[in-house]
């Protein structure tokens, strides 16, 4: 385990913290240089694409895949990030899975309350449905807000009759608005997540709505009939308790869902990869898990 890799780039990171009460362009700006240094995977294509709603990034790996389709759902509390700012984690998706991906940029709060970013992660999957991407051949993807995203994609896809994808994978979804699990409270180090951010995120994009409204989250909603899903998140991260209550659900309601906690790592671990033996492994994982559900016929 890695800690010791993680303690020293949490050290450099804590030398750029975010600006104090600050507009929300200049939060993004903040944000978009967090990775801009780290190095992107290698023999990949990187071309911005339209799919539907949203234009974004579509990586192609050499001698890669092209008619299967990884979906990725960038996190970012739906108020922070882009696709470009996720290249780390994309690209080397798309090299461990030898499948394109595409990472759409969906609209961001506050101009774009919810549930604007919903509704373009399901228009993503649409279009992707009508335009030549085979169901079986497609797995949805993402993190944290993006994973939210994933799930409710997936979700509302079934609520309206369309072929589910071939499989699901969530990094540390944020999914508990309510904050009613216990990693709330009982984790008060969170050295990415502190309380005031995420109260800053959800009023972004809930304003005062439901915490627990579906519109905006699928934490409460019935998962039968879900594709197999993996959950990778954190011991050391206050969303915790969202995977494994999750999980645990998902279980219940008869889908084949699996759950890794990686011990010592904190939310968003994966953007770090190439300096993190975790953060690879986690991408390597899921890569891994989404070439075996993905038909390849």
């Amino acid at each position: 385990m890695s800690r010791q890799q993680l303690g020293q780039i949490l050290e450099i990171s804590a030398r750029n913290p975010p600006p104090d009460n600050a507009a929300p362009a200049e939060m993004r700006a903040w944000a978009e240089g967090i990775t801009s240094h780290t190095p992107l995977a290698g023999h990949v294509t990187i071309v911005r694409s339209n799919f539907g709603p949203c234009q974004g990034d579509l990586i192609l790996p050499e001698h890669g895949d092209a008619s299967h389709l990884i979906i990725y759902y960038h996190g970012g509390g739906f108020f922070l990030f882009s696709a470009h700012a996720y290249r780390v984690t994309t690209t080397n998706l798309a090299r461990a899975s030898g499948v394109a991906v595409f990472a759409p940029d969906y609209r961001l709060a506050p101009e774009h309350p919810a549930p604007a970013a919903h509704d373009d992660a399901f228009g993503v999957y649409q279009w992707a449905l009508e335009h030549g991407y085979a169901a079986e051949r497609i797995a949805l993807c993402g993190d944290s807000a993006g994973g939210n995203l994933a799930l409710a994609t997936v979700v509302r896809a079934r609520a309206a009759g369309l072929k589910l994808p071939a499989g699901l994978v969530l990094f540390s979804p944020w999914l508990d608005f309510a904050e009613q699990g216990a990693s709330y409270r009982s984790i008060s180090d969170d050295p990415v997540l502190p309380p005031a951010m995420l109260r800053r995120f959800k009023q972004a994009y809930l304003g005062e709505g439901e915490r627990q409204s579906p519109a905006a989250t699928p934490f409460d909603a019935d998962f039968r009939g879900l594709p197999p899903t993996l959950v990778h998140v954190g011991s050391w991260e206050r969303l915790r308790d969202d995977s494994i209550t999750l999980v645990q659900r998902m279980q219940a309601h008869g889908v084949d869902a699996e759950l890794q906690i990686f011990e010592g790592m904190c939310h968003g671990w994966q953007l770090f990869a190439p300096m993190l033996e975790e953060g690879m492994a986690s991408i390597e994982q899921a890569a891994r898990f989404i070439m075996s559900r993905q038909v390849s016929q």
